[in-house]
């Protein structure tokens, strides 16, 4: 994984886990009621040492309505029924994620007889996100941590015996797929962290006897680039103004290849070689706004430009299974759109997309490229997959993801375009509850309670998809915007640096406008409008209600960072060839004027102007935004007579992984969010069961948390 890709990662959730959000009021709520009330407006901030009884309730008319007839959470956020299904490179076999006694795992079956697979993978309590076929076609490989604590394990599964290996046996490391190749294909690459914890050395590792044998030692570098013959060809570091470079290392000793400015270093990355060995793919902003698809000389580096989209970077590609070539690419400003490369394929995209509605991927293809599995997405249905044979030119339907949501009243999700200040274009997108726009217009009848969702990163971006999110508070009668505030990836290297150094700053000053064009277009009741997010969203949250405590009617934080000079002296150590591109973005932790910068910039340093309720929550084992950057802001808020309801998971980390954890978070934070917005929730029922949710802070102030949770 190179640099972007890492760098991206850093505040993001886990991929399944699901955001939670709501609000909660300020002091304990009276239950439930269906008579309206005069909305009280919100008295000044509490004093220090104020009681808690003192802080403001959220503004509200009728109080919150419990309503049974809601669409059930567990369609949204219970485990997936089938999904991300894979055809082996052998094309015999299909594997996909499915439970089993209500944990994620992987199934194989046949290629022709899906509804025989099986599970292959034994796990009892933290569900598997990601597997695939090695070129080994008997084996399934899949990656583990243990509650949370991202130090990733490899393992194998003999599928003839059904024998798991650990292919990392080692306490404290956190392994990192690194490539596979069908020239050696009883072996993958593996990066690992067991010499040094700083940085991952690469290995090859046998997947049937786990034996490894080291490819290169990590002196420094962030990462590799490989060959299909399992060779480190480039390795890519960290320039001190906050670039990258990349080192060709087929020498002696390594020399520079080619470099990449501070202006270009989120917008551009290494994609891999081609079988050959010959063609070498990037992405590239170099003399251009947009990240283009290009292939570099590996001898001179020039560059030759394949594919570029003057409004968004390229940020997909379809590759054929044994050359290696790229063969599609793909960008997305409001939706995605297809540049075929290779003509041959044409015939076959064509066919599939007459198949199904919705956007195309193709998610695997087998060595001969006789079959592929492809998935189809709309923002109000579930995921449809297929199983295609390329010969016929012929779509199988295998499964959809949810198929319980096939009959629910699923909304639209509406891409919108909204003007900063400053005329930055705000790619976003708005759902609205299918009775407050009855003629699709995407304009309420009247101004709603509104959900201000803010995407992690912050070098990530909401994009159109089915949102479970958005579905969950659309139905719960709320309008719900997703803003690509800037710093967001995937429009532009003038947009995603105009993020620099902006955390709490213009970053925060566009999901204000946001809130602004909302008002103005009918969408929204300013007075009701709450703002929530998950990792950076979490920050950009605390910054709401710290540094413009007037706007929001209240927040939710989950697992979001609350001092930034805390949140970088703890980064993960292997996260530690990353700090120039930090300190370029955020600040920088090791001087006194960065320091300066961060905490002028961090939501604790203002906890005491919080005026609106909060509700946070936290994994125990988070290693990106550890516990403290929780605890820091709740002991803050407690000082000072201002209430907060925290919730904590013991089994948890950057997210909410388990399914029963996530319901149990979304079954709070709906209340929370009923009580802050007048709006209707879905009574708690069984939605604690198998939840390790513990709420060490402010449980009294929602209704009926105290009798929901477990007991000791």
């Amino acid at each position: 994984m190179d640099l972007p890709q890492k760098l991206r990662s850093l505040f993001l959730l886990p991929l399944i886990a699901p955001l939670a959000c709501g609000g909660a009021p300020a002091s304990a709520p009276p239950p439930p009621r269906q008579a309206a009330a005069p909305a009280p407006a919100a008295p000044a901030a509490p004093a220090a040492a104020a009681p808690a009884a003192a802080a403001p309730a959220a503004p509200t008319k009728a109080g919150p309505r419990a309503d049974a007839t809601l669409m059930p959470r567990r369609m949204l956020f219970g485990n997936p029924d089938r999904h991300s299904p894979q055809i082996s490179p052998d094309g015999q076999r299909l594997g996909f994620l499915a439970p089993s006694d209500g944990v994620l795992n992987v199934w194989v079956g046949p290629a022709q007889a899906p509804a025989s697979a099986k599970p292959v993978t034994k796990e009892q309590s933290r569900g598997v996100r990601t597997f695939l076929f090695p070129y080994a076609s008997d084996y399934v490989l899949y990656r583990q941590d243990k509650a949370g604590d991202e130090n990733w394990h490899i393992y194998a599964v003999e599928l003839k015996t059904g024998q798991i290996k650990d292919l990392t046996p080692f306490e404290g490391i956190a392994a990192m797929f690194e490539g596979m190749s069908p020239k050696i294909p009883n072996e993958i690459l593996i990066g690992m962290n067991d010499r040094d914890k700083k940085v991952h050395d690469l290995y090859r590792v046998d997947v049937r006897t786990g034996e490894r044998k080291l490819v290169r030692q990590n002196d420094g570098f962030v990462g590799f680039v490989t060959d299909h013959d399992f060779k480190a060809r480039l390795a890519s570091r960290m320039t001190r103004d906050g670039g990258q470079e990349f080192l060709d290392l087929t020498g002696k000793e390594p020399k520079p290849f080619v470099a990449f400015g501070p202006e270009d270093a989120v917008t551009s990355e290494a994609i891999g070689f081609d079988a050959a060995g010959k063609a070498l793919y990037f992405r590239d902003s170099r003399g251009r706004d947009t990240s283009a698809l290009v292939t570099l000389d590996p001898r001179t580096a020039k560059p030759a430009v394949l594919a570029e989209d003057a409004k968004a970077d390229v940020s997909h590609v379809i590759v054929h299974p044994k050359t290696g070539k790229v063969q599609a690419a793909a960008s997305e400003r409001e939706r995605k759109r297809w540049q075929v490369l290779d003509k041959s394929i044409q015939p076959d995209l064509d066919a599939l997309r007459a198949v199904a509605d919705g956007e195309l991927d193709v998610l695997s293809r087998s060595l001969d490229d006789k079959r592929w599995t492809v998935g189809y997405t709309v923002s109000d249905g579930p995921v449809r997959y297929y199983l295609y044979d390329r010969d016929a030119k012929k779509a199988t339907f295998l499964f959809t993801n949810r198929a319980a949501l096939e009959s629910q009243p699923l909304v639209k999700m509406r891409p919108v375009v909204i003007k900063a200040r400053d005329g930055l274009e705000l790619v976003s997108y708005l759902s609205l509850p299918r009775a407050a726009d009855p003629d699709g217009d995407g304009k309420p009848d009247k101004p709603l309670s509104m959900v201000l969702l803010v995407h992690g990163g912050p070098w990530a971006r909401s994009s159109f998809r089915l949102d479970p999110m958005h579905q969950w508070l659309a139905n719960r009668g709320y309008a719900v915007l997703s803003v690509n505030f800037r710093g967001s990836t995937g429009f532009g290297k003038r947009f995603v640096n105009a993020g620099d150094l902006e955390w709490a700053g213009k970053m925060h000053n566009d999901l204000l406008d946001a809130v602004e064009w909302s008002v103005a277009q009918g969408i929204a009741d300013r007075a009701r409008v709450a703002i929530m997010g998950g990792s950076y969203g979490g920050y950009a949250t605390l910054v709401g209600l710290t540094f413009t405590p007037e706007t929001f009617a209240c927040g939710v934080d989950i697992v979001g960072p609350s001092n930034l000079v805390t949140l970088l002296q703890s980064i993960p150590p292997y996260w530690a060839p990353m700090v120039e591109l930090f300190a370029k973005r955020v600040g920088d932790p090791r001087t006194e004027d960065g320091r300066d910068l961060l905490r002028t910039r961090s939501p604790l340093y203002r906890a005491d102007q919080i005026k609106r309720p909060l509700l946070i929550g936290q994994g125990a084992n988070d290693p990106r935004v550890k516990q403290a950057e929780s605890d820091q802001i709740v002991k803050a808020m407690t000082s000072k007579g201002i209430p907060v309801t925290y919730v904590l998971y013991p089994d948890e980390g950057h997210g909410f992984a388990r399914p029963e954890n996530s319901m149990s978070f979304n079954a709070i934070a709906e209340t929370f969010l009923a009580q802050c917005l007048d709006g209707s929730y879905e009574p708690v029922g069984g939605d604690f069961k198998g939840s390790s949710v513990t709420v060490p802070v402010g449980a009294e102030v929602v209704h009926g948390l105290s009798a929901a949770l477990p007991r000791p």
